[in-house]
């Protein structure tokens, strides 16, 4: 549930922090034609379903439907990033390149991710993160937490969603 309100609050945030910023063009540029048909871009996509190179470009496979739904998604795992780091912060783990760092410094350094980090600081953080939570969820028998890959496109959009947030923040 909460990754379908997070990714209907990016259809909100892109006329907020694309349209109405001017940022169309730009938009474009990596997410595709706002402009196609959108009825027949979620009927291609339910009846052929996503290209099958979609993991190179998209963070999902409903992002390949329409470039509106790709903002969306990539939002939406934006959102999720951001506060699962944030989260982890709480919990007194940080998460580095070297790996997790549990409790005993306390406290650790505060990130405030919106208009302090920069979206390579923030991904130094997210990787290692994720490898970590994939690792205790795999040593307790079940299936990755985190069974995503950020291709090089899917990054790029990423750190455009993270830029067009701290330019309004």
């Amino acid at each position: 549930m909460l990754g379908h309100l997070r990714h209907e609050s990016g259809h909100f945030y892109w006329v907020v922090l694309v349209e109405n910023a001017g940022l169309i063009e730009e938009f474009r540029l990596l997410f595709g034609d706002e402009r196609e048909d959108y009825q027949s871009a979620l009927a291609r996509h339910h009846s052929l379903g996503p290209p099958p190179d979609w993991q190179q470009r998209h963070v999902s496979a409903y992002a390949s439907s329409h470039a509106w739904e790709d903002w969306a998604e990539t939002w939406a795992h934006y959102l999720h990033m951001v506060d699962s780091l944030d989260t982890a912060e709480a919990e007194g783990m940080e998460p580095r390149a070297a790996g997790l760092s549990f409790g005993s410094a306390w406290p650790f350094k505060n990130y405030d991710v919106y208009s302090q980090e920069s979206f390579d600081a923030l991904m130094e953080r997210w990787v290692p993160l994720t490898l970590a939570m994939n690792s205790l969820s795999r040593s307790m028998g079940h299936a990755d937490f985190y069974p995503f890959v950020i291709s090089d496109t899917a990054r790029e959009k990423l750190a455009f969603v993270h830029r067009v947030v701290r330019q309004r923040h």
